[in-house]
This record gives C-alpha cells, sequence and structure tokens, in this order.
C-alpha cells in the first residue's frame, strides 16, 4: 500500500476521468470513465484494488462506468482517492494487467533471470531469423515450406501469448503466495478420477473423428483410382471389396464417434455438477459457522452470488469449455505431425488461418463483452420494470397511468431491441469472416495440393485422405474466444469463493460445556464498551445486571443500544472492552452451541421459512410433538388464528411467511422460543406488531411462562413493560439513564415518566 500510496503523490490525473460519486464511512463510490464499455478493464481495476490492504471490497461496472470501493478504518477517505486514481492510470497504461500489483520476488533472483532474457531472446529472434533468410533464399522448396509452417506456428503462438498472458496473471495471484497448484486443479479437487476418465474419451473420440475423415478419403481415393494402397495390406484387392470393407469402417467409426461423444459429454456434465454441488455444500457449510457481522447488510447478496452464480461457473467451465479445449487440443495434437510427417508441402497453407481466427477470435471476445453487458443491462432493466409495474397494479390504476406505464415499457424494449441488433450484427459478421477464412484455407489447400499432386511431389494417395481435416480444427478455433472468456470468468469466481472461504467463522469457548438445565439466567454487563465499525460506540463502558428468574426489560430512544445488548448476550457480536456474563462465567469462553442452545430469542423482525405453520414452530425443536406445538401457540396466543387458516397447522405460509400478517409472523415467532423451553428468553420488540388484545393476552401468557426462568424484553412501547421486575431505561451513548419498577421510574419524574405520558397520555403521578 506504501508503494502506491507514495506513486500516486506525484500523479496528475488530467486526462483520466476520475470522480468521487459519494463517500461515507467505510465506502467510498467512484465514476470512471476508463471501464465504461470494458469488462475486462473493469475486472482488472478491481482486482487492483482487492489486492491493497485495508480494502475489504471492490466491484467495477463496465455498464455504468461505476466503482465500488468498501475499506476499513485504517484508510482515510482522502487515502482511497489517490489508491483509486493510482490503481486506474496503472490499468490505462497496461489494460492487460500491470494495474495489479506483481507478486515479491527476492531482487538478487530475478535480476539474472531479467539479464538472460535480455541477452537470449533477441539472439534467438536474429538467429532464427537469418537461417529462416537462407533458407527461403538458398534452400530447397520443402525447407521454404517448413519455414512458412514455422511461420506460421509463430504467429498463432504470439497470438495465444498475448491473449492468455492476462489469464496466466490472473491464476498466479488467485494462488496466492506459496501456492503451486493451478486454481483449476484446485477447483477439480477429489474429482480427478472423472476428470481423467472424461479426457480419456474426449481424446479418443477426436482419434475417431480424425479416423472417419480418413475413411472418406480413402473412400473418395477408391472411387477414383480404383484402390486405396493402405487398404491393399488389409488383403482388399479389388475396388468393390475396399468399398465394402470402408463402409464397415466407417459404421464403427460413426458408432465410435456417437458413443465415445455421448459418454464424453455426459463424463463431463457429471464432473461440473459434481465440482458445482461439491463447493456449494462445503463453501455453505463455511458460511453457515460465519460470524454474524459477515452475513449482514448488503453481504448478503454478495454471499449469496457467490453460492450461485460464482460456483456454478466453477463447474460450467468443466462442464463445456474445458471440454471444447481438450478436443481443439486434442485435434491439433493430432493434425499436425501427420502434415508434418505426409504432405509438409500443403502444411503452411493448410494452417494458415489459424493465427488469423485465433486473433479474430479474441479480438471479437473482446468487443462483443461490452455489447453484451449493455445488452444485459437493458434486459435487467426491462424485466424489472416489467416486474414493478405488475405488483403495483392498484397504484397503476389508481393514478390512471396505464398508457404511461405502456409507452415506459415500449421505450424499454426499443433499448433492448437496438441493443440485440448490435451484437447480433458482430456476431454475424464474426460468424462470416471464420467461414471465409475456413473457406479459403480448402480453396489454397486443394489448388497447392493438386498441384503438388500433379508435379508428383505429392502421392494423391496421401493428398486425398488428409484434405477435409484442416476444416475440423479451423471450425473449433472459432471457439477460442469463448474458452479464453470462460476461462477468466472462472478463475474470477474462484477467487471470490475462495474470498468467502477465507472469512473468519466464529469461534467457541475455551470454558468447558455449559449445561441448560443447570442454568439459572443470572446475565451482568461489566464496564462493557463496543462500537460498530466506523461508528461511535454503542454501548460505553456500560454496567448493569439482570437477575434470574425475573423479568427484566431494556426500554429507550433508537440507537440507545437495546439490541446490541441481546447480541452481545448471543455471542452474535463480542464486546470490546469488558465482559457479559453469564451465572458468573464469560460468555465468550463458553460453547457457542450450548449458549445459544440456553437462550430463546425472538427478534424485532422475525423469520419464517418457506414451510407449513408446524415446520416454523418446531424449527430448532424439530423431536417435538404436534401436542407440544398446539401449546407453544396457545400460549403465544397464535392457536386461534392457525385453527382459521385452510389446512391449520398444515398451511404452507410462503417465502418469509408472506401468506401471514406482522402481528401473526411475530406470534408464530414467539411460539417457537416458547417451544425451546430455554432457562433465558430474549424478547427483541417481540409484540410490536400485534394490537392490544393480542399485547394482553400475550403478556398473560408471558407472566405464566416466564416464572422460574430469565426473560429480557426490549421494547419501545412502554405498556408492554409496565409489569417487569425491573425496568433499565436506556439513553443515546448506550448509558443506564434510569433503572427501577415501573412506579418506580413514574415516581422519578424523569425520562421514563416523559416516555409514559407521550404514549399512555396518563401524566406521572
Amino acid at each position: 500500500m506504501s508503494s502506491l500510496l507514495g506513486a500516486a503523490a506525484g500523479f496528475r490525473s488530467a486526462e483520466l476521468d476520475v470522480s468521487p460519486r459519494s463517500v461515507t464511512p467505510g465506502r467510498q463510490r467512484w465514476d470512471v470513465k476508463l471501464v465504461l464499455g470494458r469488462p475486462r478493464t473493469a475486472e482488472i481495476l478491481a482486482a487492483a484494488l482487492r489486492r491493497i490492504p485495508g480494502i475489504t471490497e471492490a466491484r467495477a461496472n463496465p455498464v455504468t462506468g461505476g466503482v465500488l470501493v468498501r475499506h476499513d478504518a485504517r484508510l482515510r477517505a482522502t487515502d482511497i482517492g489517490r489508491i483509486v486514481r493510482r490503481a486506474v492510470a496503472l490499468v490505462a497504461e497496461d489494460p492487460t494487467g500491470a494495474g495489479r500489483p506483481a507478486p515479491a520476488r527476492p531482487v538478487a533472483a530475478a535480476a539474472p533471470r531479467a539479464d538472460r532474457g535480455l541477452v537470449v531472446r533477441p539472439v534467438l529472434a536474429v538467429g532464427g531469423g537469418v537461417a529462416a533468410g537462407i533458407a527461403l533464399i538458398k534452400g530447397s522448396a520443402l525447407s521454404r515450406q517448413l519455414v512458412a509452417v514455422g511461420g506460421v506456428a509463430a504467429v498463432t503462438a504470439a497470438v495465444l501469448q498475448k491473449a492468455w498472458r492476462g489469464t496466466v496473471d490472473a491464476s498466479q495471484e488467485t494462488a496466492g503466495p506459496g501456492v503451486e497448484r493451478h486454481p483449476l486443479v484446485e477447483i477439480v479437487g477429489p474429482h480427478r478420477r472423472r476428470l481423467y476418465g472424461a479426457v480419456a474419451l474426449s481424446v479418443a473420440c477426436q482419434a475417431s473423428e480424425m479416423a472417419l475423415g480418413t475413411f472418406l478419403g480413402w473412400t473418395g481415393l477408391v472411387l477414383i483410382k480404383g484402390q486405396a494402397a493402405p487398404l491393399l495390406r488389409l488383403g482388399l484387392t479389388t475396388a468393390s471389396a475396399q468399398l465394402l470393407g470402408l463402409a464397415g469402417l466407417m459404421t464403427a467409426a460413426c458408432a465410435a464417434v456417437a458413443g465415445l461423444s455421448y459418454a464424453s459429454n455426459v463424463q463431463w456434465r457429471r464432473l461440473g455438477q459434481d465440482i458445482e454441488h461439491d463447493w456449494r455444500n462445503r463453501t455453505y457449510a463455511h458460511v453457515q459457522h460465519l460470524e454474524l457481522r459477515h452475513l449482514e447488510g448488503e453481504r448478503t447478496t454478495r454471499i449469496a452470488g457467490a453460492l450461485t452464480d460464482d460456483v456454478r461457473q466453477l463447474g460450467t467451465f468443466f462442464a463445456t469449455s474445458a471440454n471444447d479445449l481438450l478436443q481443439l487440443g486434442t485435434s491439433l495434437a493430432l493434425l499436425v505431425p501427420l502434415f508434418l510427417l505426409l504432405a509438409p508441402q500443403i502444411a503452411w497453407i493448410a494452417f494458415l488461418p489459424i493465427p488469423v481466427i485465433a486473433w479474430l477470435s479474441f479480438h471479437y471476445q473482446d468487443k462483443v463483452a461490452a455489447d453484451y453487458a449493455v445488452s444485459g443491462e437493458h434486459r435487467a432493466r426491462l424485466h424489472s420494470q416489467l416486474v414493478n409495474t405488475l405488483e403495483a397494479g392498484a397504484t397503476v390504476k389508481s393514478f390512471c397511468t396505464e398508457d404511461y406505464e405502456a409507452e415506459r415499457i415500449d421505450r424499454l424494449s426499443g433499448e433492448v431491441q437496438d441493443s440485440s441488433r448490435r451484437t447480433d450484427r458482430s456476431t454475424i459478421r464474426h460468424a462470416e469472416i471464420v467461414r471465409v477464412c475456413t473457406t479459403s484455407s480448402m480453396a489454397g489447400t486443394l489448388l497447392i495440393g493438386g498441384r503438388a499432386v500433379l508435379d508428383g511431389s505429392l502421392p494423391f494417395e496421401v493428398f486425398s485422405p488428409l484434405i477435409g481435416l484442416p476444416q475440423m480444427v479451423m471450425l473449433r478455433m472459432n471457439r477460442l474466444g469463448g474458452i479464453v472468456d470462460q476461462y477468466q470468468r472462472t478463475i474470477t469466481a474462484y477467487d471470490r469463493v475462495q474470498r468467502l472461504r477465507a472469512l473468519p467463522v466464529e469461534t467457541d469457548g475455551t470454558g468447558g460445556p455449559l449445561d441448560a438445565e443447570k442454568t439459572r439466567g443470572e446475565i451482568v454487563l461489566d464496564k462493557v464498551t463496543f462500537a460498530y465499525p466506523d461508528r461511535p460506540p454503542a454501548l460505553e463502558d456500560l454496567s448493569l445486571t439482570i437477575p434470574a428468574g425475573q423479568v427484566t426489560a431494556l426500554v429507550g430512544a433508537t440507537g440507545s443500544g437495546k439490541t446490541t445488548i441481546a447480541k452481545l448476550l448471543m455471542r452474535f457480536r463480542n464486546a470490546d472492552i469488558g465482559s457479559v456474563l453469564l451465572d458468573g462465567r464469560d460468555v465468550r469462553e463458553l460453547s457457542r452451541h450450548d449458549l445459544r442452545h440456553a437462550i430463546g430469542f425472538v427478534a424485532q423482525d422475525p423469520f419464517l421459512f418457506d414451510g407449513t405453520v408446524a415446520d416454523n414452530i418446531r424449527y430448532g425443536s424439530f423431536g417435538a410433538s404436534d401436542e407440544a406445538v398446539t401449546e407453544a401457540a396457545m400460549k403465544a396466543e397464535a392457536h386461534t388464528f392457525v385453527a382459521t387458516l385452510p389446512d391449520g397447522y398444515d398451511t404452507v405460509i410462503g417465502e418469509r411467511g408472506a401468506a401471514l400478517s406482522g402481528g401473526q409472523r411475530q406470534r408464530i415467532a414467539l411460539a417457537r422460543a416458547i417451544l425451546k423451553d430455554a432457562p433465558v428468553v430474549i424478547l427483541d420488540e417481540a409484540t410490536s406488531a400485534v394490537d392490544n388484545e393480542t399485547e394482553a393476552a400475550i403478556q398473560r401468557a408471558l407472566r405464566v411462562f416466564a416464572a422460574d426462568r430469565t426473560v429480557l424484553v426490549i421494547a419501545h412501547r412502554l405498556s408492554t413493560v409496565r409489569h417487569a421486575d425491573r425496568i433499565y431505561v436506556m439513553d443515546k451513548g448506550g448509558v443506564v439513564a434510569e433503572q427501577g419498577t415501573h412506579d418506580e421510574l413514574l415516581a422519578q419524574h424523569g425520562l421514563y415518566a416523559s416516555l409514559w405520558q407521550l404514549q399512555a397520555g396518563e401524566p406521572a403521578a
């Protein structure tokens, strides 16, 4: 980071359009014109920023040109500004990856390699050029043809090296220091045996396809010359016998190609599915044990994206692109030596389109990626507007805006149509250029090979079977850009998944187990201070006692730290300073599982799962009987409305309990906590969404349920806590302003009395 900041000190970005959009503690948004319409540049810039110590997340959007940077408190807002501008400058200087900090290397070890490269490469280049010149001027026709083949190979290697240079850097970065295995090897993991089987089947399939092409060539040879010399060795001396033999060979080859193609595709797809299933399960198991702070806010969306889209990308690469790449490599590995051995005269013209098609594929992928990104954004906007308009049907009709919404959809649909036309034109143009290249290659091969056959330098028996084989490679070369794009996407997805797996999990205590049945429930906060990241302290030097077997209430203004106390007790968060004690034992030393098993918790916004009412009440107490579920519902005043549902306790309530009202959801969550029968119960605004009559009924039920157990009630409505044994009145800054019973607090004529008069309309006595 220091080097980046130092380099940025003298940097001036007059020519780069980089401006801040919003700056808040821990998060900044920037407008960066450089990434607009350039998906790969956006990925490189985001990767460069993520490697800076102190930056926890960086994302760049090639559609909007926006860059989001999240950082911790070690970096000031001005530091982030200098880092963003310098990173943009580095990426602008070298869009292939110079913007990403290179791995540190010992200077002494790097220098000799650099010196050798500066000397050896020019010598090889000059020597190779001289040798090629001599061969072209004084060499034979064969030597000139071999030089041409070498030139084609060199150009192809240069194109591939340039295209893959960024992906190699990305894979090295993802692997990290000290890790020698390639990310693809890590992704395959324990599924190598299936990978080896898929590779073997694909290689055998390609060999069968080339054998089929050879048999077709021999068939033409028999029809033209009356015989094919290779078949004479098999005892097939007549033309009819050779044709019958070739028919059998082609039938066997076709069957082999079909069977091997089916088997290899199935094997590759199963491999992809196994990888996706394995990575999702292992990653999700890790996520379930993450600290709660990593699952709150916008992070949940990113985690869900890693578990769905990114993990799917890992499997998709092996299910499709890996197979395509292997087929292309196998075709080249078989065909190039075959031409060099049997027909070097026409090898150069047969493979001349390869560097052209490779360059076109990479260039097309770079160009069309931005078009696809824009098209996808337009489609997403159209879909979002369609869904919003349909869901807001009552609002649309009440304001008589049907025609307005129809015109808006028409405009968005027109944008989708225009962007789709641009991508379609690019796709069709690329396909036709590739078609011209492959057709020209075939025509050139026929022309030059035909002349070689006529002058006797190339036997027709050799030329005929080889004529159609290069086209198999040319057609597969068309997929090269897409393969590289998928590889880059896979490496990026792997990086995001690995970052998720690197997040710290919850640590367990070391103080031994906690027996819930023997827990009395006394809670003590001893000089506790806690602050959320980049915020002032929510609690500061707070001390209070929640006696065992009593009902204690926390009331006060929003932001006074009431819910934070519950989070500290549940160990969703840990105190920065001070201790939270349960029966005299620091909760940080207790097993999290035992601690949470001993506490029933009802959140302010209770979460219900997509299932039946009974399933939601029984959640966490899966072995409870139907009678126990019904009894818990009755205590929570939920049984009456549950009985009116179409299927009673077997009624499916939808995602997040969408089929229920807010008060009904809270009563189901309360019944869940009652069924758990924990010695300590925390109710965080558990009655905030119920009417007064239901609240009174729940309070009566809680007085019975609270017998011999510790109940902590967090509430805004003071009527909920007026019968509590002790009430703590919290003030902003996480301090206790007042404490006592309801009557004692009214008698003090302080903050509680003012709140009571405001809510109940009754003056304090």
